[in-house]
């Protein structure tokens, strides 16, 4: 395994490698890696005859008080694991690799990054495009792996990636999910021990939702209540938003007759948690 920092020679590397005729899978992290992205390298590894796993912590993409600095940082543990795992390339730039003296161009999804999380994190998914399309220029992988998790993100990638007519396949892989359901995030390891058995909370507000609709209940609002009031019975819980969505333009749906999804952003304490699941309604 080779850890790369710089843009030309990560560039090199995979164009040598095409000309060859090898495939390519690609993972865009921003490091603290957990098994959730080792799902998706190794369903790169099954698929390609290479793996390249970026760790960038995008800057750009964080907010005025997020907490871009205090976010997980650890090359070595991450790049221990990625050899294990069979990761062949490890791409590792320096912020003024991706953002040089002088660089002015922006990537916006209209309308779907000012939606769900968007609305709360202006820029957010523009900075989310911009990177990406960065590493997927980088790159130039036949196929990037993201995971179910960042629900928004992936409908937003694979927008761009139609919309631009990019050379390469997006997979969305299932969310990966500790054993009381909580789905594996970088950021769970700023919780508490109360607060990290609070956090099971999304899941079961998910679980919930998902069991009414199966069983018929078409109204939306009336699956939001009842997902709030469970998880508000958690003190520390706080929500930024419910909301339950199709699957194409991410618009509110008024009645649930076809597949949705449903999706939350609650914060644990001082902790921003999202959550979603797409959920199918019964068929009478």
């Amino acid at each position: 395994m080779r850890i790369l920092r710089s843009v030309k020679v990560m560039q090199k590397i995979t164009t040598n490698l095409r000309k060859r005729g090898k495939s390519i899978g690609f993972v865009p992290t921003m490091g603290a890696l957990h098994a959730g992205h080792f799902s998706l390298i190794r369903q790169s590894r099954k698929e390609n005859n290479y793996t390249a796993v970026s760790i960038f912590l995008n800057p750009t993409q964080f907010g005025p008080n997020e907490d871009y600095r205090r976010y997980p940082r650890n090359l070595k543990a991450d790049a221990t694991l990625c050899k294990k795992t069979g990761v062949d390339f490890i791409f590792n730039p320096a912020r003024n690799q991706i953002y040089p003296k002088g660089y002015k161009t922006e990537i916006k999804i209209d309308k779907l990054s000012d939606l769900l999380c968007g609305k709360f994190r202006p820029g957010h998914f523009a900075a989310v495009a911009t990177v990406v399309n960065k590493l997927f220029n980088i790159v130039e992988p036949d196929t990037a792996y993201f995971g179910q998790k960042d629900a928004q993100q992936a409908i937003i990638i694979q927008r761009m990636v139609k919309d631009l007519y990019m050379r390469l396949k997006i997979k969305v892989m299932p969310t990966i999910r500790e054993p009381d359901g909580l789905a594996m995030s970088s950021r769970n390891n700023y919780l508490s021990a109360s607060e990290r058995r609070d956090a099971v909370v999304l899941y079961n507000a998910l679980e919930t939702a998902k069991t009414m609709i199966r069983q018929g209940i078409s109204n939306p609002s009336k699956i939001i209540l009842t997902m709030r009031k469970i998880i508000l019975k958690k003190k520390s819980a706080r929500i930024q938003y419910i909301n339950i969505v199709d699957l194409n333009e991410l618009k509110t749906v008024e009645k649930i007759q076809e597949k949705v999804l449903i999706a939350l952003a609650i914060w644990i304490g001082k902790t921003r948690l999202i959550d979603n699941a797409i959920i199918t309604p019964a068929r009478n």
